[in-house]
């Protein structure tokens, strides 16, 4: 059965036998042609839905076609002269053999329309709005394209909360050449946010997001947190066609904000993240100081526990979760935070091994689809595909925008010494961009070095290391 069709050979159906083997032989070496010398092709169509169609039919053919001339085989060659037990017992073995195909035939099939459900679903196909996609050379996108920007989002619509929050917001800049990745977190109480000078929403807000009548100095409705909840259904007339106008309105800000073109984003709903962590089987962290798990500084209602430090501690979906949220009473608690926050995407992508991934296929799937929003196309899903094995191996580093500098507080942070920083980084040539409004001098509260709010310049490798702070 290793060469389907061999056996109608010796059993003297020398016709059928060639036929059979010869294709069987010719299946063979296609598999071995597209294996060793199209792995890139590979990629492409376990990416493209028409094409994963044809590979479930194909699959559930080629099942059918091993058991029929399985069993077919066994009626020809089977000795005629040998009593019931013997018979019995060659009919077991070739039907054990049989469920064992159509089994392996029916689990690959499942993934592969989870496979093409997830694609479907959550990649943008020819019928998604976005007002903000840019469009990119499919044949070959990073030729003319050096660095890609995604908008990382953390959507939080949980209890007590009207409408959805962007609690995480955080920029991944990738070098399309090497993989090397770049992480640059905005403070969730950031006011002011730029709008492109060419956008409608400059004209409504030309001093940035916030409400200049309003003494109060803090104005938590104008953070950056409530950008995605509070500008859509005010002037959606303003941001044109799109699928997810919060996401949009995040990406042009954003973008303007740190002097980048972000060209797709990636939404992440913090409610079903659990169950994404969960299908991977966990993730593996570094815990430096006793994390929250639940508790509320605002009705000062404390945590049920705490996740303890340690090195190579290992969470489930739950505690990752609150490993990358807790704050409560956390010195420095935004930044410390989105420390955290880039430890997290660290452990996920090093537990997102090629192995892992097709062990819990079916589960990371489901997961994804409750989970993950993007107007990042089908058609780019392939290029991203390489990229990402590029981006396991490359440096995943942090970028600083210098809190002390630019934002002691979020009430009025200065948005030309971060779009400097970002230049200076991504194109090594200082920048002398004057800034646009006057941050505060002083900075509000007393530095804490418990934990350490800063993120740390350089690899994540350093910043998420076992450091345990007293």
């Amino acid at each position: 059965m290793l060469v389907p069709g061999t056996a109608y050979l010796a059993a003297g159906r020398k016709r059928l036998g060639a036929v059979v083997t010869t294709l069987s032989v010719l299946l063979y070496g296609a598999a071995a042609y597209v294996v060793l010398l199209r792995r890139d092709d590979v990629i492409q169509w376990a990416l493209d839905p028409d094409v994963l169609t044809g590979m479930i039919v194909g699959l559930g053919v080629a099942g059918l076609f091993l058991v029929v001339v399985l069993v077919t085989s066994y009626k020809m060659l089977r000795p005629l002269q040998t009593g019931v037990l013997a018979r019995l017992g060659g009919a077991l073995v070739v039907g054990v053999v049989c469920f064992s195909i159509a089994s392996g035939s029916a689990l690959g099939a499942q993934n592969l329309v989870a496979q093409r459900s997830l694609v479907t679903k959550v990649f943008a196909g020819e019928k998604s709005k976005s007002a903000t996609a840019p469009k990119i050379d499919q044949k070959d996108p990073w030729a003319t394209l050096p660095r890609i920007n995604l908008l990382l989002l953390g959507a939080d619509d949980g209890e007590g909360r009207q409408g959805a929050r962007a609690d995480t917001v955080m920029v991944a800049s990738i070098d399309t050449h090497t993989g090397e990745t770049s992480l640059i977190s905005m403070t969730r109480n950031f006011m002011r946010m730029p709008f492109p000078k060419d956008h409608p929403l400059h004209k409504v807000f030309p001093t940035g997001y916030w409400d200049p009548s309003d003494p109060a100095p803090e104005q938590p409705e104008y953070y950056l947190d409530a950008m995605y909840r509070n500008i859509p259904p005010k002037y959606k007339d303003l941001l044109g066609e799109t699928d997810n106008p919060g996401a949009d309105v995040l990406k042009l800000s954003v973008g303007e904000a740190l002097g980048l073109k972000l060209h797709y984003y990636v939404q992440i709903n913090l409610a079903g993240f659990e169950q994404m962590v969960g299908a991977l089987g966990g993730i593996t962290v570094n815990i430096n100081y006793p994390v929250p798990v639940g508790g509320n500084d605002d009705k000062n209602i404390p945590p049920g526990r705490y996740l303890q430090p340690g090195p190579d501690r290992k969470l489930n979906g739950f505690d990752a979760l609150w490993f990358a949220r807790g704050r409560y009473k956390v010195p420095g608690a935004d930044l410390a935070r989105q420390a955290r926050q880039r430890c997290t995407i660290k452990a996920i992508v090093e537990r997102a091994t090629p192995q892992n991934v097709l062990t819990h296929y079916k589960e990371i799937a489901a997961a994804g689809e409750q989970l993950i929003q993007t107007d990042i196309p089908q058609t780019l899903l392939g290029d991203l595909a390489g990229l990402g094995a590029k981006v396991k191996t490359a440096k995943i580093r942090n970028l600083d925008l210098d809190k002390k500098k630019n934002f002691p507080t979020g009430r009025n942070p200065n948005y030309a010494g971060m779009r400097a920083i970002v230049e200076k980084a991504f194109s090594g040539t200082p920048t002398t961009a004057p800034p646009t409004t006057k941050p505060p001098t002083k900075p509000a509260g007393k530095p804490t070095t418990k934990p350490s709010a800063s993120p740390d310049a350089g690899d994540l490798s350093d910043s998420c290391a076992y450091n345990p702070t007293n």
